[in-house]
């Protein structure tokens, strides 16, 4: 279980972060909804060590950032390795023995082409992909849906179904509801750098509403369409 308590993060004058109070917990999946720049990134690089913050992070077993596989908006690569090259550093970095990485290639990815030549979905599938292998036991995944085609749409969605079924914790982000809506437990709503609301599947919808008026509000009006 990771708890967070009072965590508040700024850069210079600017609050990013306000008074975050959470938990996560083993077998559920997690969403923090915002619209972008409410804060989502920077939360996740708060839990995985990459940010330094005021507050405390708990974790009942063992160092949070050893455990834990992080997948940013925009992974990106080392330049001139090819695809199997970089999965084959992230399992050797956690001492991880597997056999033939060429099978654990879910999303039939060209694993010989420079993965710097990837497109950002190809470039996101992949560094999924050598997280998984990792066998870590939280995993926080920033925007995994965006930027990739339907089918890795789908394919991610059962990965979240088996993180869940083995009982890690997964946290994830989109400023896109729809597919949160289809795969979380619990949502959290990030608003300016705090939360704002939290809800069950079933007060969902109210969230939902509550983002739109937000986003939204009277401005489709003005524009006067006839």
């Amino acid at each position: 279980m990771i708890v967070i308590k009072s965590l508040n993060k700024s850069y210079g004058n600017k609050i990013v972060l306000k008074d975050i109070n959470l938990s996560f917990k083993r077998g559920e999946i997690v969403g923090i909804v915002g619209e972008n720049g409410a804060g989502k990134t920077t939360l996740f690089k708060c839990i995985t060590g990459l940010e330094n913050y005021q507050g405390s992070i708990e974790y009942d077993n063992g160092i949070i950032k050893n455990t834990t596989g992080f997948l940013p908006t925009n992974p990106y690569s080392l330049s001139r390795i090819t695809g199997i090259e970089y999965l084959q550093l992230l399992v050797n970095a956690r001492k991880i023995k597997t056999s033939n990485l060429k099978d654990k290639n879910i999303f039939d990815l060209p694993l010989n082409q420079f993965a710097d030549t990837y497109s950002n979905g190809m470039m996101k599938k992949l560094a999924l992909t050598g997280i998984l292998l990792q066998d870590k036991e939280i995993f926080i995944l920033d925007e995994p849906f965006n930027g990739v085609d339907i089918h890795s749409n789908i394919m991610i969605k059962e990965v979240l179904s088996k993180l869940k079924e083995l009982d890690k914790i997964i946290i994830i982000s989109s400023h896109i509801f729809s597919t949160l809506n289809e795969t979380c437990d619990l949502l959290h709503y990030l608003k300016n750098g705090e939360i704002i609301r939290s809800a069950d599947r079933s007060e969902f919808e109210m969230v939902e509403d509550e983002m739109k008026g937000s986003i939204i509000g009277n401005r489709i009006d003005k524009l006067g369409l006839k």
